[in-house]
């Protein structure tokens, strides 16, 4: 019973706090930032949420029903790779309709934030697997930080090692990939934040 309740535990932070989530509950604080009415913010924080995250999350969905990704979180590294290439065109898609929007450039920025990651973690899914969610949770962390303050970015960072912890109890990970998966969330924001 207890490795099960665990288990129904772990689950739940995988879903509550899964990329898609994360990416899309950061975008209507980020969207509110600079916008000038609440109507222009929706609008932003909803073509983000729709392009970058309802659309992928969507087409695996799809995938998982016709039986060619075994789940929703893609355990096997090769799974990975045509959700990522769809997550790629649909947030290169999210990045240039903000722009056209006239989203205030923290928005497409945002896109654009969420573009590199995707990039680069396709790119390492084909040699290795690393946590998706750890990346995605720790880069909301330095979002948070860049466009809220520290105070901000505390109240999640307790959310890292919640959603590692869930993650090495749902046996998706090793600590190694977990690891690799904070840091890489930390680092592409930050390299990113300098050079922008």
């Amino acid at each position: 019973m207890g490795n099960r309740a665990r288990f129904s535990w772990a689950r739940l932070v995988s879903d509550l706090l899964s990329p898609p989530v994360v990416w899309a509950a950061m975008a209507f604080p980020i969207a509110f930032r600079d916008a000038q009415s609440e109507q222009q913010a929706l609008a932003w924080a909803l073509m983000y949420g729709t392009l970058v995250c309802l659309l992928p999350m969507l087409y695996v969905a799809w995938m998982v029903r016709r039986g060619t990704i075994t789940d929703l979180h893609m355990r096997e590294r090769e799974q990975r790779i045509r959700p990522f290439l769809v997550s790629l065109a649909c947030t290169t898609l999210a990045w240039w309709v903000l722009r056209l929007m006239g989203a205030p450039p923290v928005v497409p920025l945002f896109a654009f934030f969420s573009l590199v990651q995707l990039a680069v973690m396709a790119v390492i899914t084909l040699v290795w697997q690393i946590s998706v969610h750890a990346m995605s949770i720790a880069g909301a962390v330095v979002a948070a930080f860049a466009f809220f303050g520290p105070l901000w970015a505390a109240l999640i960072l307790p959310l890292v090692v919640l959603v590692g912890i869930a993650r090495l109890h749902l046996k998706r990970h090793t600590l190694a990939q977990v690891i690799a998966g904070s840091a890489l969330g930390v680092v592409i924001p930050v390299v990113m934040f300098i050079l922008l």
